[in-house]
Protein backbone atom coordinates (compact mmCIF):
# COMPACT_ATOMS: atom_id res chain seq x y z
CA UNK A 1 0.00 0.00 0.00
CA UNK A 2 1.50 3.30 -1.10
CA UNK A 3 0.86 6.24 1.19
CA UNK A 4 1.62 9.84 0.31
CA UNK A 5 1.92 12.85 2.61
CA UNK A 6 2.37 16.37 1.27
CA UNK A 7 3.99 19.18 3.23
CA UNK A 8 5.64 22.54 2.73
CA UNK A 9 2.63 24.69 1.94
CA UNK A 10 1.89 27.97 3.63
CA UNK A 11 1.55 31.68 3.10
CA UNK A 12 4.03 33.30 0.73
CA UNK A 13 4.24 36.77 -0.76
CA UNK A 14 3.92 37.33 -4.50
CA UNK A 15 7.23 36.69 -6.17
CA UNK A 16 8.26 34.25 -3.48
CA UNK A 17 9.14 30.56 -3.65
CA UNK A 18 8.08 27.37 -1.95
CA UNK A 19 9.25 23.80 -2.06
CA UNK A 20 6.55 21.23 -1.51
CA UNK A 21 7.38 17.71 -0.44
CA UNK A 22 5.58 14.45 -1.08
CA UNK A 23 6.77 11.77 1.29
CA UNK A 24 5.85 8.27 0.28
CA UNK A 25 5.88 4.80 1.74
CA UNK A 26 5.55 1.48 0.08
CA UNK A 27 6.90 0.70 -3.31
CA UNK A 28 7.87 4.28 -4.10
CA UNK A 29 10.37 3.49 -6.77
CA UNK A 30 7.83 1.60 -8.86
CA UNK A 31 5.67 4.59 -9.72
CA UNK A 32 5.63 7.86 -11.56
CA UNK A 33 4.42 10.64 -9.27
CA UNK A 34 2.38 13.63 -10.34
CA UNK A 35 1.53 16.99 -8.81
CA UNK A 36 -1.87 18.60 -9.18
CA UNK A 37 -3.48 21.70 -7.75
CA UNK A 38 -7.03 22.68 -6.97
CA UNK A 39 -8.01 26.29 -6.51
CA UNK A 40 -11.22 27.21 -4.66
CA UNK A 41 -14.23 26.54 -6.83
CA UNK A 42 -12.16 25.02 -9.63
CA UNK A 43 -11.37 21.55 -10.88
CA UNK A 44 -8.17 19.77 -10.00
CA UNK A 45 -5.54 20.46 -12.63
CA UNK A 46 -2.22 18.99 -13.62
CA UNK A 47 1.02 20.70 -12.63
CA UNK A 48 3.68 18.19 -13.59
CA UNK A 49 4.96 14.66 -13.20
CA UNK A 50 8.22 12.79 -12.74
CA UNK A 51 9.02 9.31 -13.96
CA UNK A 52 9.78 6.48 -11.60
CA UNK A 53 13.48 6.76 -12.45
CA UNK A 54 13.47 10.51 -11.98
CA UNK A 55 15.00 10.89 -15.41
CA UNK A 56 11.97 12.37 -17.10
CA UNK A 57 9.62 15.17 -16.17
CA UNK A 58 6.62 16.77 -17.85
CA UNK A 59 5.02 20.07 -16.94
CA UNK A 60 1.82 21.83 -17.80
CA UNK A 61 2.52 24.80 -20.05
CA UNK A 62 1.59 27.40 -17.44
CA UNK A 63 4.34 26.23 -15.05
CA UNK A 64 7.19 25.63 -17.46
CA UNK A 65 10.24 27.58 -16.39
CA UNK A 66 8.76 28.34 -13.01
CA UNK A 67 8.44 24.91 -11.39
CA UNK A 68 10.78 21.96 -11.03
CA UNK A 69 9.90 18.43 -9.90
CA UNK A 70 12.59 16.19 -8.49
CA UNK A 71 12.80 13.04 -6.41
CA UNK A 72 15.17 11.71 -3.79
CA UNK A 73 14.94 7.96 -3.59
CA UNK A 74 17.11 7.84 -0.48
CA UNK A 75 14.33 9.50 1.50
CA UNK A 76 11.36 8.38 -0.61
CA UNK A 77 10.33 11.95 -1.36
CA UNK A 78 9.25 13.87 -4.43
CA UNK A 79 9.58 17.65 -4.48
CA UNK A 80 7.83 20.48 -6.28
CA UNK A 81 9.88 23.66 -6.33
CA UNK A 82 7.78 26.68 -7.26
CA UNK A 83 9.25 30.10 -7.99
CA UNK A 84 7.82 33.52 -8.79
CA UNK A 85 4.52 32.67 -7.17
CA UNK A 86 1.46 34.80 -7.90
CA UNK A 87 -1.92 35.11 -6.17
CA UNK A 88 -3.51 33.00 -8.91
CA UNK A 89 -1.30 30.11 -7.79
CA UNK A 90 -3.21 29.91 -4.51
CA UNK A 91 -4.55 26.36 -4.26
CA UNK A 92 -4.30 23.06 -2.47
CA UNK A 93 -1.48 21.06 -4.02
CA UNK A 94 -1.65 17.28 -4.20
CA UNK A 95 0.76 14.54 -5.15
CA UNK A 96 -0.48 11.28 -6.54
CA UNK A 97 0.66 7.95 -7.93
CA UNK A 98 0.27 7.44 -11.66
CA UNK A 99 -1.95 4.49 -12.51
CA UNK A 100 -0.15 1.99 -14.77
CA UNK A 101 -1.23 2.89 -18.28
CA UNK A 102 -3.08 5.94 -17.02
CA UNK A 103 -2.93 9.40 -18.49
CA UNK A 104 -0.02 11.35 -17.04
CA UNK A 105 -1.81 14.71 -17.04
CA UNK A 106 -5.38 13.86 -15.98
CA UNK A 107 -6.58 13.21 -12.43
CA UNK A 108 -8.25 9.97 -13.49
CA UNK A 109 -4.82 8.67 -14.50
CA UNK A 110 -3.86 8.57 -10.81
CA UNK A 111 -5.12 6.21 -8.15
CA UNK A 112 -3.37 7.15 -4.90
CA UNK A 113 -3.60 10.68 -3.52
CA UNK A 114 -2.20 12.54 -0.58
CA UNK A 115 -4.30 14.82 1.59
CA UNK A 116 -2.92 17.98 0.00
CA UNK A 117 -1.01 20.99 1.27
CA UNK A 118 -2.41 24.50 1.03
CA UNK A 119 -0.48 27.26 -0.68
CA UNK A 120 -1.64 30.85 -0.28
CA UNK A 121 0.04 33.61 -2.23
CA UNK A 122 -0.83 36.97 -0.83
CA UNK A 123 0.73 40.20 0.32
Amino acid sequence: QVQLVESGGGLVQPGGSLRLSCATSGQFNDYSIGWFRQAPGKEREFVGTISRSGGSTHYEDYVKGRCTISRDKAVNTVYLQMNDLKPEHTAVYYCAVNRPGGSFNKPDGYHKWGQGTRVTVSS
